[in-house]
């Protein structure tokens, strides 16, 4: 075939419906390998989640079957799915079939929503889109609405019964494509990570994995946090950390700019000093972050300057002694965040960084006022973090300068 070589009016097209995602998964999922794959069953699960973090529903269940296809069950008040008189149509066209169409764009004002996962509307949609099949079974308003999506498109009409008993709920089984995604065995371990994560972050909500080890037959795990961070962190720390795990909480309002909305923020915080263990996560709205953002840099800032400020003050330091710098203080550190926010600004759709100004600000004041009370407070928790971070500090820079000492002695004898 030949190609064509004139760039002119013609050569403008755009991608309509289901084939912007099909042709272009990795815009939306950040990957058309795995990753992406993965990404789109955690945008059907953070449906779920924001259901029961608004108190509809305390198990969420996720099977995983043999054939690969993926099924998130939730107890919640059953996704609106028929006519929408506002918008002229059925509310399943806006919800799997229309990007950037959901119920949470005000949830600063509404009452379905205050701090929600699913912000932009996308993600029941784009799964959808890129799935080989999709079946969709909701429960609400003493009917049980059944619907059937394949690539990308409805396959005959909405069905709708009574129910016989009163319930609600939304049941999404898919298969992911393989038109679309590179690969989509998403395997047993990520399930259980993201699972036991969520648990963490939602306290008091159990999260059920179902894996199918024989045809008909499930292997089952729960994973359930009843204290959220509290109980993860004291997890973590074991029989024996160097301070006693703290949490602590608040709530802000502020903008990220003088002219722009004010939002709410709700922060929630536990920590503690180890000199066994170090880890630090950060979630927001429930979405780990891995690359942090925000509340990295708060964290970083409210901790390095209170232990810096606490040793000058004590007169820890040597003479001549250069301070401490953020790797010291993360050696002997775990830390978990857990915040909300009625506003975000995500690094992008995959969620994996926040960036919000007023997130970092307001986190910040609030860890370096009460890391300061906690270091007057708890004197002997201070000098013991104290010198397990100067020990920290000290065997880095006598391994920085061993290596000085046997490169400089390398070049000279070559």
């Amino acid at each position: 075939m030949t190609k064509k070589k004139t760039y002119d009016n013609d050569s403008i097209s755009s991608l309509k419906g289901a084939d912007r995602v099909r042709k272009r998964p990795g815009v939306i999922f950040g990957s058309d390998g795995l990753e992406g794959c993965e990404h789109a069953m955690f945008e059907i699960l953070s449906n779920a989640i924001d259901e029961a973090r608004a108190g509809y529903g305390r198990l969420i269940t996720v099977t995983r079957f043999a054939d690969l296809s993926i099924q998130v069950e939730d107890q919640g008040r059953g996704c609106p799915v028929d006519w929408n008189e506002k918008e002229g149509r059925y509310n399943w066209e806006l919800v799997f079939c229309e990007l950037y169409a959901g119920g949470k764009y005000d949830n600063e004002n509404s009452e379905n929503y205050e701090f929600s996962l699913g912000l932009n509307g996308l993600g029941s949609c784009a799964t959808q889109y890129a799935s080989r099949y999709m079946d969709v079974t909701v429960c609400r308003d003493g009917k049980e609405y059944r619907l059937h999506f394949e690539r990308g498109e409805i396959a005959g009409e909405m069905r709708v019964t009574e129910l016989k008993r009163r319930h609600t709920g939304s049941t999404i089984r898919w298969l992911p494509d393989l038109e679309v995604f590179t690969d989509i065995d998403i395997p047993a371990d990520y399930y259980r990570e993201v699972l036991r994560r969520q648990a963490v972050v939602n306290a008091g909500v159990t999260f059920r994995l179902r894996c199918e080890v024989a045809p008909g037959k499930f292997a089952t795990e729960d994973f359930l946090y009843e204290h959220g961070i509290r109980d993860y962190l004291t997890e973590l720390a074991g029989e024996d950390p160097l301070t006693e795990p703290v949490c602590w909480e608040t709530e802000r309002r502020g903008r990220d700019r003088a002219d722009k909305p004010e939002y709410k923020v709700r922060l929630n915080i536990a920590w503690c000093f180890s000199n066994r263990v170090h880890l630090i996560e950060h979630y927001h709205n429930s979405s780990w972050l891995e690359h942090g953002g925000a509340p990295e840099k708060a964290m970083r800032s409210a901790f390095l300057s209170a232990m810096d400020g606490w040793l000058k003050q004590n007169g820890k330091y040597n003479k001549t002694e250069a301070k401490i710098t953020w790797p010291d203080v993360q050696e002997t550190l775990i830390f978990v965040s857990n915040d909300f926010s009625t506003q975000t600004s995500y690094e992008n759709q995959t969620k994996k960084a926040v960036n919000n100004r007023f997130i970092q600000e307001s986190m910040t004041d609030f860890l370096r006022e009460h890391l300061q009370i906690f270091l007057i407070e708890n004197p002997q928790a201070a000098e013991e973090a104290a010198r397990q971070i100067l020990v920290s500090k000290r065997s880095r820079e006598a391994g920085e300068k061993a290596r000085l000492s046997i490169k400089s002695k390398s070049l000279a004898g070559s």
